[in-house]
């Protein structure tokens, strides 16, 4: 019986031991208590409480945890009533003031985050609100985390999920929308008409300099063949009068090789003669010394004749 009484001992002696050891996880915080006090923030490892005067009083997670809130009515400045939901992420940093700064952290970060939305929400119109979401979660993280500080609690961001404004306002909304969408198609398909009929301005303009240029080069080359022409018509006549007046010199040249007499020479200005009167002149002088030598050689044609 002594041994079993020993054994029995030994047994609740380990399960004691064993009961009071605690092995804490990453990113987990244990608050210890020692006879009701604060006595000690557990880390990460393997740690031993002394039984019945230690005990755990909170385990803390310190990890990065999301709080996604309801949403909450609230009233503008231009008296709008309207449903926001608001999501809050945060971080516990110091696991003594979480255990004891405030009774029940979460359910009093979400009545601060209540009444923070409705003050910076209060101090806006229906417009700003709707257009100024960056605004107000700047303004309710920095509030918020200012505010949690007593409480270990690190505010990272604050986002507002959705904004629900009501059914008759959001359907003025959407017609107001609306109505902007048509004003801008309606810009950009006169701004695409304005574009094309520059555009085919400016190929007509193109076109037309470039006939004016055709043309233009066109009368220059027609010029420049009739020059070419002129000057070659100018040249054969040139060359024409010159053969004439070369065939005149060696005309005389050989009459004067053949030293040709009074009478061959009188004979040649008769021939003269009747080019002369071949023309249009209705009166033709005749030197006197020709005269009686025109009379002979009419005898003789009129001789011949017979």
């Amino acid at each position: 019986m002594e041994w079993l009484a020993i054994a029995a001992v030994v047994v609740i002696l380990i399960l004691i031991i064993v009961s009071n050891i605690a092995v804490v996880q990453q990113s987990r915080a244990y608050v210890i208590e020692r006879l009701g006090a604060f006595q000690t923030v557990w880390g990460v490892g393997l740690h031993f409480k002394v039984p019945f005067i230690d005990r755990i009083a909170r385990r803390v997670s310190l990890k990065e945890q999301v709080l996604d809130y309801p949403p909450q009515p609230v009233i503008t400045k231009d008296n709008v009533t309207m449903q926001i939901d608001t999501v809050v992420y945060f971080q516990i940093t110091d696991p003594k003031l979480y255990a004891y700064g405030v009774e029940q952290p979460m359910a009093a970060m979400e009545t601060l985050t209540a009444t923070t939305l409705r003050n910076i929400i209060g101090d806006l119109e229906l417009d700003q609100t709707l257009t100024s979401r960056d605004v107000v979660n700047t303004k309710m993280r920095a509030i918020l985390d200012e505010a949690t500080d007593p409480w270990g609690i690190k505010v990272n961001r604050v986002e507002l999920k959705n904004i629900l404004p009501p059914a008759d306002i959001q359907s003025s909304m959407e017609k107001q929308m609306k109505a902007e969408r048509d004003r801008r198609q309606a810009i950009l398909q006169a701004e695409g008409q304005k574009k094309s009929a520059i555009l085919i301005a400016e190929g007509e303009r193109e076109s037309a300099i470039l006939r004016a240029d055709a043309e233009k080069q066109a009368a220059i080359l027609k010029a420049e063949a009739e020059k070419q022409a002129a000057i070659l018509r100018a040249d054969g006549e040139a060359q024409a009068i010159l053969a004439v007046q070369k065939a005149t010199a060696d005309a005389l040249a050989l009459l004067n090789e053949k030293a040709p007499n009074e009478q061959v020479i009188k004979l040649k200005s008769i021939e003269a003669m009747q080019k002369v009167a071949d023309g249009q002149a209705t009166k033709i002088i005749i030197p006197s010394e020709m005269q009686g030598l025109v009379g002979m050689a009419s005898g003789l044609m009129e001789a011949v004749k017979k």
